[in-house]
């Protein structure tokens, strides 16, 4: 009897869907990013970004070890300076004292080797002007100059306990600097999660009250145009040969097509960041009713993971992990 093929068979009942489910999310896929704010005395929750918050040294090993002990594969730790710290230079990011690499040394003292601990390697935080680098006298940012900051912001990090460094300024040549700086320093053991195809993205609007961003302008003449697709092979392609350990895709959720080729073709692992409009479009939608909270994490990262991603770095990293476990 008509119709001979019957696919609903094997979406009969759960056990079924589970059966032959293509896809697996775990908690070890999950990268929770953190931010640690110096100069308050207690978490302060973001209002973009309800439930996520800047927090002191203290909260932060608190819900380092609240995700850590939930199943998370890592922590992705982003520093949020004093405005007043800030300079031309982001100076901050390289000072051993500063709040990214004291929130570093905490987080390696508290857990070790338990959790992959990986730094936001990346001057934008620490800048007076908010941009990824450091300017040159007709204010556009000077790629090689920056590079020079990040070469002493890496081993900073990687001296406060990094077991991971995210390059994530989209400044051609980041990589190989930063490697070559690592391995004369010693820490040849210091891998890099490469910002490999980082896009110029309206997403990233709730992230600059995360971080305190002074951003003037916009980041146009180094993140990559949302219209390309083909250039991020090739942005990939020279982050593993400059000796990327893995690379990455940012935003996730508007990229998924960038994400399946970038999966297609890299030999290394490959990671998407869930950035935090993409957190807040579906924390909005679920506060006014409009969809299933839950499920729609869930689908969301699934989906993530389906077009490609080994690794998803999103906020509810450590929600999500307690309902996988």
């Amino acid at each position: 009897m008509f119709p001979t093929h019957r696919p609903r068979r094997l979406r009969r009942t759960p056990a079924l869907r589970r059966l032959v489910a293509e896809t697996s999310l775990e908690p070890r896929h999950l990268v929770l990013p953190m931010f640690v704010a110096d100069g308050i005395d207690e978490p302060r929750e973001i209002s973009s970004m309800p439930g996520v918050f800047q927090h002191t040294l203290a909260s932060l090993r608190s819900a380092a070890i609240e995700a850590v002990e939930a199943g998370v594969g890592g922590l992705m730790l982003f520093g949020v300076p004093r405005p007043d710290d800030k300079d031309a230079e982001g100076s901050g990011a390289s000072d051993p004292d500063g709040i990214l690499n004291r929130g570093l040394r905490s987080l390696a003292e508290e857990l070790g080797d338990a959790t992959v601990i990986m730094a936001d390697t990346c001057l934008d935080e620490f800048t007076e002007h908010g941009h990824c680098g450091v300017l040159d006298d007709s204010g556009a940012v000077d790629n090689d100059r920056t590079l020079l900051r990040y070469v002493d912001m890496a081993v900073s990090q990687a001296d406060a306990g990094a077991h991971l460094l995210g390059p994530s300024g989209m400044m051609d040549g980041q990589v190989a600097a930063i490697r070559k700086a690592l391995d004369a320093a010693g820490h040849t053991e210091v891998g890099q999660l490469a910002y490999s195809a980082k896009y110029a993205s309206a997403f990233y609007g709730p992230f600059r009250e995360a971080v305190g961003s002074s951003l003037q302008g916009d980041r146009r003449t180094y993140q990559q145009d949302s219209a390309n697709r083909r250039e991020s092979l090739r942005e990939v392609d020279l982050d593993i040969e400059e000796g990327a350990d893995l690379v990455m895709v940012k935003p996730a959720m508007s990229y998924l097509d960038i994400l399946r080729d970038v999966a297609d073709r890299s030999p290394v692992p490959v990671a998407a960041y869930q950035i935090s409009g993409e957190y807040s479009m579906i924390t909005a939608a679920a506060q006014n009713g409009w969809i299933d909270r839950d499920a729609a994490i869930l689908e969301s990262l699934t989906s993530i993971r389906r077009a490609g991603a080994d690794i998803v770095l999103t906020y509810w990293a450590t929600e999500a992990a307690g309902w996988l476990g």
